[in-house]
């Protein structure tokens, strides 16, 4: 029997011109760090997040929320509070300036942070004597998370937010683009999200004093003379032009990705609709998702590892949800305001296949494959 051909979760999707751009910098020796596609890269997605807004192209979003931590004054002893149902890129960087992460959990909405358990994490926190220094606030799976209540509860206590939108480029909320609300917005372009420049991120912020520091941090903050000069402690974090020109390329074809994922949504909520013990995360009014990728909830934790099982010995990948942070061995220990609702939707949910360039084939055989377990 001929083995099937490996479906992946979220694989990178070229388009045309990537090799172009990258040949272009060969071409002119452009293989340095910075050059043309860097400046280029940065204003196309200026120009499609809008609003204004400045972009440092930079090694990985793990260095954007890194540095954009460090923008807003976090140091040592100081807390921070991040959405606990997340990637762990989004809570490492606090620990990497020797703060302390306190984690808040989710709503039901849309998965990403309780603006209620907010609030009541950062009154807690200032009853405490230690009022945390900003609030990571994460777009999970290119939802956005409730933009105007965390807004209003971080303008109400005066802390800064780090929008992490590393799954959300192509997510709107109310028409605006997700990376235009926080304080300071980060992107990531690693080789699973909806483009890709192999690794990458990047800083976005209307404050160009923000950008303009970001990149001298992000280059050895090597000061202006004519020998090397340091005043300040800098990281090697910038994007190399050959990558660069692979975002070029891939912004080009970003709707498309965004219109194809969108699709695959469209085709399993269609598709496993009859079954009622499926539940899909649908759009509340207002709201946009780039549905970087589709997630099911099941009844149970057994139904979620048995489909998951079955798809896996098929050669079909899939992942449950993000375990939470709070949850993690590593951060165990740190504060968190939970009330259940990440540990529920990651014993019960799973990531299906959702890679832009999956065929209807493809899609057949994954909602087949599904099908035929919830039946048993």
């Amino acid at each position: 029997m001929e083995a099937q051909t490996k479906i992946w979760l979220s694989s990178p999707h070229m388009g045309s011109n990537e090799q172009n751009y990258v040949d272009e910098a060969f071409k002119t020796n452009w293989v340095a760090p910075l050059g043309p596609n860097v400046d280029l890269f940065e204003e196309s997605i200026e120009n499609h997040i809008g609003d204004d807004v400045h972009v440092a192209a930079l090694s990985t979003g793990t260095a954007a929320i890194h540095l954009a931590l460090e923008l807003l004054g976090v140091s040592h002893g100081d807390e921070v509070i991040c959405q606990s149902f997340t990637f762990s890129a989004s809570a490492n960087p606090i620990m990497y300036l020797g703060a302390t992460p306190v984690f808040v959990d989710s709503e039901r909405d849309t998965w990403n942070i309780s603006p209620e358990l907010l609030e009541k994490a950062i009154s807690d926190r200032i009853s405490n004597g230690k009022k945390p220094k900003a609030i990571i606030a994460v777009h999970l799976y290119g939802m956005p998370y409730k933009i105007t209540e965390v807004k209003e509860i971080a303008l109400k206590y005066d802390i800064p937010i780090v929008e992490d939108s590393a799954e959300a480029l192509g997510s709107t909320y109310n028409n605006a683009n997700c990376g235009s609300f926080g304080d300071i917005g980060i992107l990531s372009f690693n080789g699973n999200k909806i483009i890709t420049t192999s690794g990458g991120g990047a800083l976005v912020t209307k404050n160009l004093n923000f950008k303009n520091k970001a990149i001298f941090l992000a280059t050895q903050a090597r000061d202006d003379a004519p020998h090397y000069l340091h005043s300040h402690v800098g990281y090697n974090y910038r994007m190399s032009n050959v990558l660069a020109g692979i975002g070029r390329g891939q912004m080009e074809v970003l709707d498309d990705r965004v219109a194809a994922r969108r699709s695959n949504f469209e085709f399993y909520k269609s598709r496993l609709a009859h079954f009622p013990e499926i539940e899909f995360l649908n759009e509340p009014s207002g709201f946009f998702s780039n549905r970087w990728l589709t997630c099911i909830l099941t009844p149970s934790y057994e139904k979620r590892e048995r489909i998951r099982y079955a798809l896996l010995a098929d050669e079909v990948e899939s992942r449950p949800l993000w375990k939470p942070m709070h949850q993690q061995p590593v951060f165990k220990d740190y504060p968190n305001y939970s009330d259940g609702t990440s540990a529920d939707l990651f014993d019960r949910g799973l990531c299906l296949p959702s890679g832009s360039n999956l065929t209807t084939e493809d899609l057949e055989r994954i909602v087949g494959l599904i099908s035929k377990e919830l039946t048993k």
